[in-house]
């Protein structure tokens, strides 16, 4: 009776602690770049002004043709219909932590390629480049601030003329699209 007691004892330990840890979210501090593309995504820098029409542009997008409202919600909550059943949830981009901690080049990464495991699908077909930084200006919007001063210490710092992988980078940032 005791053996067959053990096996039961172990599902039920596994269900009640080891489960539990697998559905939560995962912490907004860590990076959702995969490892070996972090160092590159952290030197990426969007190429685009901080300004008004910047802004209403990436709003567009963000509510049109990304659909990124769908999931992230009007209001940037992470609340849309389309992430309701999402785990783990989608991002809430009123975070001000999440947008000091991750680099725009990170983010940019992410929207471009994705997150495997999770819902965030890759917009890298649907979006140009510039439509991505676009975007990223606009979700920045809605934690309160404009500019890039709290877009993290992992700026980076690319060579004048260093062209790549996700794109050009050189001493102010992104110098062209793929």
């Amino acid at each position: 009776m005791r053996i067959k007691a053990a096996p039961m004892a172990t599902v039920f330990f596994l269900l009640i602690h080891v489960y539990p840890l697998s559905a939560a979210e995962r912490h907004i501090m860590e990076p959702r770049v995969p490892v070996d593309k972090l160092e590159e995504a952290r030197t990426l820098m969007s190429p685009l002004p901080d300004s008004a029409e910047v802004l209403a542009q990436g709003k567009k997008i963000y509510e049109g043709k990304g659909t990124c409202f769908n999931c992230h919600g009007m209001k940037g909550r992470g609340d849309g219909p389309g992430g309701a059943t999402l785990n783990p949830s989608p991002r809430d981009f009123r975070h001000r932590g999440m947008w000091h901690h991750r680099s725009e080049g990170e983010i940019f990464w992410v929207i471009k390629h994705g997150i495997e495991g999770t819902g965030m699908i890759p917009f890298g077909g649907l979006l140009s480049d510039e439509e991505i930084w676009t975007v990223i200006q606009y979700e920045r919007s809605f934690a309160g601030g404009r500019g890039r001063r709290g877009m993290g210490r992992h700026r980076g710092r690319g060579s004048m003329g260093q062209c790549e992988g996700m794109g050009c980078r050189g001493r102010h940032g992104m110098m062209g699209f793929e």
